[in-house]
């Protein structure tokens, strides 16, 4: 890597205060130009720009036009996502792969299809011949969003035909990553921890016998041992990560790169792109941060008063990383409660207890009661807040021992499904290149010559 001389430095710094100055727009204009910033309505609602029929985030009733929230509903494919979980749980099964199968097909499957789906999964585990060692051992990163972005686009050389965009030669693509991005991730974590982070190096083949959730365990854990508790909190993270409508950040690139008639390999590394972000994806690496930031600070975890104080300085910004945002509380859509972050709370309990953290749960317990009461003062607010699913998913993933550098491909590995998903439907419905529109608000000016500037 080129090393920055002094002069670079000092050209640099004033070129990045020249390109900040001459970018900055003046926010009046939005308002002017009635511009939905982040396509949304100032009451939360976003703008309108597509259909869908794979998943449904349900927050509030429109009633006389008034939004009035309501405790938070998720459905794939129209299903509750609480009967779902529910259903898988009773017969005593892992459920990732069977809500792979009902996003991608729309319909749940029947034993005999779900059996044949994850036999086709483990078969697709597997890298290319030469592929771990030459992409992925080879050329370590420090992150490991990046390496799994940087391995899908290489996964295009592979292809015997990578830009063919018919639906069976999309849909084996994304059935062939959905399996394999398991193994991209812990391998690419593998390589992080022995040539970054200086540990040793393991490499566990995946197996064609286990589920999504217990490959994962087993390929990133020296000892590949786990308990049932341990692989069925994880393959419900999974479910609960691996669709959330189309207008989310990812899922929304997803349709916006697919609309261009672009590849595969292509579209889903523009997705892993977003995901990446700390406002979508890595946010749960930011709730397990502020929480070592507080236990640091705070003398006593059952004190209210002090856990309102300590959450009143980061809305201050006078804490933790003084951003002024208390990580995993609120959400862009649900208000009263988010249904991932509901479901997940009660089976977080049973794990923090075999774990010896029920002290650790319980301070997580205070901040979600306490937190949406401290914003409530502190800020004007035009609907609700309240726990999302990333408050509790990093605590779930640091009680199972997993690295921080993968939470959020863990995220990606469940998201792959419904990026799947709708990079099909999209292409299925042949909609237009998605484009919308910008206003130009710069003023008009004459071209000058460059003795004259």
């Amino acid at each position: 890597m080129h090393v920055l001389q002094e002069y670079e430095i000092r050209v640099l710094g004033k070129l990045s205060n020249l390109a900040e100055k001459r970018n900055l727009l003046n926010n009046e204009l939005f308002d002017k130009y009635q511009v939905k910033r982040g396509l949304r309505d100032l009451d939360g609602r976003g703008v309108l720009v597509g259909l869908t029929e794979i998943g449904e985030v349900h927050a509030y009733i429109v009633d006389e036009n008034d939004i009035i929230p309501v405790p938070g509903r998720l459905l794939y494919r129209g299903i509750d996502i609480n009967d779902l979980i529910n259903g898988f749980l009773a017969d005593d099964r892992y459920g990732f792969e069977e809500t792979c199968y009902l996003l991608i097909f729309g319909g749940l499957p029947s034993q005999n299809e779900a059996r044949d789906f994850e036999q086709l999964l483990g078969a697709y585990r597997n890298l290319p011949e030469h592929f771990v060692r030459d992409m992925i051992l080879k050329a370590p990163s420090s992150d490991i969003m990046n390496k799994l972005a940087r391995c899908v686009l290489a996964l295009y050389s592979f292809d015997d035909k990578p830009d063919d965009t018919s639906i069976k030669n999309v849909l084996e693509q994304c059935i062939k990553l959905i399996a394999c991005f398991p193994t991209l991730a812990v391998y690419g974590y593998q390589a992080f921890a022995r040539y970054h982070a200086r540990k040793s190096l393991y490499i566990h083949s995946p197996r064609t016998d286990l589920s999504t959730a217990e490959n994962i365990l087993y390929m990133i854990r020296p000892d590949s041992k786990y308990t049932k508790l341990e692989a069925r909190l994880l393959d419900m993270a999974l479910v609960l990560h691996a669709e959330h409508g189309g207008g989310n950040n990812s899922t929304f690139v997803t349709h916006v790169v697919t609309s261009s008639g672009t590849d595969t390999y292509s579209a889903i590394a523009a997705a892993l792109g977003s995901l990446k972000g700390p406002r979508h994806g890595g946010a749960n690496i930011k709730v397990i941060k502020m929480f070592d930031d507080m236990k640091q600070n705070l003398k006593d975890w059952q004190d209210e008063e002090e856990i309102e104080h300590y959450l009143t300085k980061i809305l201050n910004k006078q804490a933790f990383d003084c951003s002024g945002l208390i990580y995993g509380i609120g959400h862009a859509v649900y208000a009263i409660s988010d249904p991932r972050a509901v479901i997940f709370k009660d089976h977080v309990a049973q794990l923090a207890a075999e774990k010896d953290l029920a002290d650790e749960y319980n301070l997580y317990l205070k901040v979600e009661e306490l937190a949406p009461k401290v914003i409530a003062k502190e800020r004007k607010i035009y609907k609700g807040v309240s726990a999302n699913i990333d408050f509790y998913s990093g605590f779930v993933y640091k009680m199972l021992g997993i690295p921080s550098e993968m939470y959020t491909p863990l995220f990606a590995i469940s998201r792959i499904s419904g990026w799947s998903a709708h990079r099909i439907e999209e292409i299925v419905n042949a909609g237009k290149i998605i484009r919308p529109a910008y206003k130009c608000v710069a003023k008009r000016r004459s071209y000058v010559a460059m003795d004259m500037r």
